[in-house]
């Protein structure tokens, strides 16, 4: 069988990547995902909690709930997006996913965790503490991770962020989430949005592709990216 990864661009603040969350868990059981972060709200991005940011985020949020089926929680809606302190930066929760990458291969699996407390839980995973707490949770290392994350905001994260624009660029991803499945080196686009809240038909779908190249890596199909749903850019 060729070489199959599945490429994930995605933002940890991003509403639709949140969606398409349980796709990923599914692929995760059949093939590697490589997974790249954009950085939808870092450095000139990142923003404090506002009336603005609230008005425009909540009927998005409200759609991606009812399309996936995710959880998003009254303390997203009535504590964090009310909370005017808070600030919304992609780059902590990057470096902290890129550092349990590096410290126990599980950036993943913390992506996903730090997910459910943005909007199920509506805890603030811009700070330190809170992602120090939640990488201890799902069992990392504290001290590794802890010199891990200094690493990554130490300028690990921005130079991730940089390669993901340049993939990006290269592929023609206009934003988040987009998913890219590599079949012996050749890159096709997925069509996301055809399987979200359908976690069991994306699995379904997925091994009827790596079928479909086990027979011939020349037979790949052609599909249209995430469009107008996706968090762009």
């Amino acid at each position: 069988m060729p070489e199959v990864t599945l490429h994930y661009i995605h933002d940890p603040l991003c509403g639709w990547c949140y969606g398409a969350a349980p796709l990923v868990k599914a692929a995760r059981a059949l093939v590697a995902v490589e997974a790249h972060a954009g950085g939808m709200m870092a450095g000139s991005r990142r923003q404090p909690v506002t009336a603005q940011l609230r008005e425009f985020v909540t009927p998005h949020d409200r759609e991606i709930a009812q399309q996936s089926g995710q959880p998003f929680g009254s303390a997203y809606f009535e504590g964090l997006l009310k909370d005017t302190t808070a600030i919304f930066d992609s780059e902590p929760p990057i470096a902290a996913m890129l550092a349990a990458e590096s410290v126990a291969g599980r950036g993943l699996d913390l992506l996903s965790r730090l997910q459910s407390a943005h909007y199920a839980e509506g805890r603030r995973i811009a700070d330190r503490e809170v992602l120090t707490e939640i990488a201890k949770s799902i069992g990392l290392d504290a001290v590794a991770f802890a010199r891990a994350l200094d690493a990554m905001l130490s300028g690990g994260a921005k130079e991730h962020i940089a390669k993901t624009r340049s993939l990006m660029a290269r592929l023609g991803a206009q934003g988040f989430p987009s998913l890219y499945l590599e079949i012996g080196g050749r890159m096709e686009a997925v069509d996301l949005s055809a399987f979200l809240g359908n976690p069991v038909g994306f699995s379904t779908w997925l091994q009827e592709r790596l079928g479909a190249a086990v027979s011939s890596v020349s037979g790949t199909a052609s599909f249209h990216q995430c469009g107008p749903d996706g968090c762009m850019l």
